[in-house]
């Protein structure tokens, strides 16, 4: 098969047909109703399965799924804000050693142009097992492609792959599963599940059921083993971090 610039021709051709694709159908990703699925029988507070509601594709997890303490994100690639904290995020979970886990969905906002393309890319990534490195590699270059057209974004987002793979990845196979249906159901089920809880903005986080307003209210707090955390101020960088301790020691206790 021909290549050029480490891309095949098929590629080439498939990456046209999923800009179509995914254009096509951003709407009804994004709005996320799923009328045909009963969100009732799912509870939205642990590591939901693979299963055919979701498109055979469970929750992404980083760090162990069995930690004790479990967090739960909703968060959008091109959400400037999303970006800023995870690396943070990733730091808290590394210093906690096994007892934190940030189980992580999809919640895509509708004027990012750019969201449902870049939520499609890291679940066909997913598919060949490299979710998290090329989520967090979306993080990283969010500034190069937020605003690029499609079709400097499909070549930007080919680029990642290969190179979180180590050029070890099928990038054909990998533009197939960005156009797929079971990549779509995916993020419209975890868009059905943030349309059902109090999210106002992105990155949103919650443990127990409850809102872990960490960036804007006065006197916040939740309470975890019957201890309240609360903080007075907005938490940002290492404060983040730093109340994310705070929530697992009093969570362990």
């Amino acid at each position: 098969m021909k290549k050029f610039q480490g891309f095949s021709v098929i590629g080439v051709i498939v990456g046209v047909l999923v800009v179509a694709i995914i254009g096509v159908a951003a709407y009804f990703v994004i709005d996320g109703n799923n009328k045909a699925t009963d969100f009732s029988k799912y509870d939205f507070y642990s590591v939901i399965p693979a299963g055919k509601d979701n498109g055979n594709i469970g929750d992404h997890v980083k760090g162990d799924e069995n930690a004790p303490v479990l967090i739960f994100e909703y968060a959008d690639y091109q959400c400037p804000g999303c970006a800023s904290i995870n690396t943070k995020v990733n730091k808290a979970i590394d210093e906690l050693d096994g007892k934190l886990a940030v189980v992580y969905r999809s919640y895509l906002l509708p004027y990012h142009k750019n969201g449902t393309a870049a939520a499609s890319a890291a679940e066909a990534a997913g598919l060949q097992g490299y979710w998290k490195p090329y989520a967090d590699k979306l993080f990283a270059e969010q500034a190069e492609w937020e605003y690029a057209s499609a079709s400097d974004r499909t070549a930007l987002f080919d680029k990642y792959f290969l190179e979180v793979t180590d050029n070890k990845g099928n990038v054909d196979k990998f533009n197939e599963d960005m156009a797929s249906e079971a990549v779509s159901k995916k993020i419209a089920f975890d868009m059905g599940i943030g349309n059902r809880m109090t999210i106002e903005g992105t990155p949103a986080f919650y443990i127990d059921g409850q809102l872990i307003d960490w960036g804007s209210k006065e006197g916040s707090s939740v309470t975890v083993n019957g201890k309240t955390v609360t903080w007075s101020e907005a938490k940002g960088g290492d404060d983040f971090v730093e109340l994310l301790k705070e929530i697992v020691e009093a969570k362990s206790q």
